[in-house]
């Protein structure tokens, strides 16, 4: 009887064991469950079906939109700017509508991580421009709406015109609110030629802790150089590229007197040195390869250089040749001429009118004519003088002067298209642009130029610039506007009273030296900036 009953116990308690191990499975399964996370809820600015989503009056974009949204309608929302991946988690996203909104801008990566976005609607906003490759990475992009917005196409916008002419969406026609030249333009007509983007500027890159006058740029031996000349210290300090730095680096130097210029003249092969010096008389140095200095080897005679204050180098039919401007009351603008050992006296252009500086330049007298060599003399006694080269003597001769430009100081000219110009520096008064029309030349541009000693054209690549120094106020520097045929304001610099502007080009680098005779020789990088970058 006893193990009758203990067997019936024993097969009674089978069930309950059965029934507490189902409870135990089962509040296992309810607390796995509640690890799972929910499914988003739809935002309580949105209305949400299975598919699609409709927000209105938001705030900003909500981040808890269904994820298995296939359409999503923004409209009458009062946010105006959309963040970097405002979509992120919808990859299932095809259609996009942000509708009349207020919508000012755009991030770059807004729509970031919607590969299978079809349609896309940024229609009836304020939108004026939109980030560069905002639509990169929407493989799946067939139809764009970007109408009822007020696009100014400007080089901000340039990536889309050339974006338009390649992609294979459908997108609806757009116009140009501005700029004033672009207003009601079809954007879809537009090509990139019609957008100038390119701009330039002068960058300060080194300062140079010394005063100077001149400065020029030479190469020799497959290098480039510069040279500066410093009056206080008397030297000719030679500074070279250093292509670790990055810097321009000391290289050699020649100790002098009150050095007014430190010419360079590569004949053949070998390099010469014409130094200008006020005081101590005026020398011409040759660079010896072997012991690796410079040896003076002649001496200029000071009973016609008393004191020089400008030198130009020139070739005329392979005769090398250098001009010495001389400015005191008792001195003469002579011209040397190389003949195999040395230089030697060729020509005295005229005496005690304190010649300012001299230009060397080719012109012809009319189109059907080559163009012949040219000399200019500026001076403090009268105005600019040009004398032309006369082959049969292999003289100089006195042709004209440059009416109506008295106290001219210096006389630089430049090439554009064929057409040579020249720039005309005055202390007092305007400076002039002037262009040669065939006998003369004529009136082109008046620049004011209180205390001006340098007015220096110079060209960097496609580039012509006029730099016009002053030692009462900034430095102007001036572009050539081609469509005005004029030089048009570009950038201003602070240098103290400048005396030149030189042009270097070291391994395609661009710079700009400018002398000082009361601060730091400064040097400009020549920087290209791409606006539609």
């Amino acid at each position: 009887m006893e193990s009758e009953r203990s067997q019936r116990m024993g097969n009674a308690c089978i069930p309950l064991k059965r029934i507490a191990y189902c409870l135990c499975l089962f509040s296992a399964l309810l607390l796995t469950e509640g690890k799972k996370p929910a499914k988003p809820k739809c935002p309580a600015v949105c209305t949400c079906t299975k598919d699609n989503a409709l927000c209105e009056n938001a705030r900003s974009i909500p981040r808890t939109v269904p994820p298995d949204v296939i359409s999503l309608l923004f409209t009458s929302n009062s946010f105006d700017v959309i963040s970097d991946d405002a979509f992120i988690g919808l990859p299932h996203l095809e259609y996009l509508f942000i509708e009349n909104n207020n919508i000012k801008s755009i991030s770059r990566h807004t729509f970031r991580g919607l590969k299978s976005l079809i349609h896309l609607s940024l229609a009836n906003n304020n939108l004026q421009t939109l980030p560069k490759d905002i639509f990169k990475g929407l493989d799946s992009l067939t139809n764009v709406d970007l109408r009822g917005n007020s696009f100014n196409c400007d080089c901000k916008l340039k990536w889309l015109v050339e974006w338009l002419s390649h992609t294979n969406a459908t997108v609806e026609d757009i116009y140009c609110e501005g700029p004033p030249e672009y207003k009601k333009r079809k954007i879809n007509s537009l090509s990139s030629k019609d957008f100038d983007c390119i701009i330039t500027e002068f960058a300060k890159s080194q300062d140079l802790p010394y005063q100077s006058l001149s400065i020029d740029t030479f190469s020799y031996m497959n290098d480039e150089y510069v040279v500066i000349a410093q009056p206080f210290t008397g030297k000719c300090i030679f500074l070279e590229w250093d292509h670790v730095e990055k810097t321009f680096r000391n290289y050699d130097n020649i100790t002098g007197t009150s050095t007014v210029v430190c010419k360079p003249i590569v004949i053949e092969t070998q390099l010469y040195i014409i130094v200008a010096q006020l005081f101590g008389g005026s020398h011409i140095y040759k660079r010896d390869s072997f012991a690796n200095k410079f040896i003076k080897i002649q001496d200029i005679e000071i009973l016609k250089i008393r004191k020089p204050n400008d030198i130009e180098t020139f070739k005329i039919e392979n005769n090398w040749y250098f001009v010495v401007a001389d400015s005191s009351k008792a001195g003469f603008t002579t011209i040397y001429k190389w003949n195999g050992n040395g230089f030697y006296s060729h020509q005295s252009l005229h005496a005690w009118y304190r010649d300012t500086d001299v230009e060397y330049l080719e012109i012809a007298r009319t189109p059907q004519t080559l163009r012949t060599p040219h000399l200019i003399l500026s001076s403090s006694s009268q105005r600019p003088v040009i004398y032309q080269w006369n082959k049969a003597i292999q003289l100089f001769t006195n042709q004209t002067d440059i009416p109506n430009m008295e106290d001219v100081y210096a006389v630089k000219h430049f090439s554009v298209k064929g057409d040579v110009y020249i720039c005309l520096t005055r202390f007092i008064g305007d400076s002039k642009v002037m262009k040669w029309g065939g006998s003369s030349f004529q009136d082109i541009q008046r620049m004011p130029s209180r205390g001006s000693m340098v007015f220096q054209p110079l060209q960097i690549n496609n580039y012509q610039y006029a730099i016009l120094g002053s030692d009462y106020s900034f430095t102007q520097v001036y572009n050539w506007d081609a469509e005005k045929a004029k030089f048009v304001k570009f950038q201003e610099l602070n240098v103290q009273a400048p005396r030149s502007f030189t042009h270097v080009s070291i391994n395609k680098r661009n710079f700009l030296f400018a002398s000082s005779f009361k601060g730091n020789t400064q040097i400009y990088k020549h920087v290209i900036v791409d606006l539609s970058a």
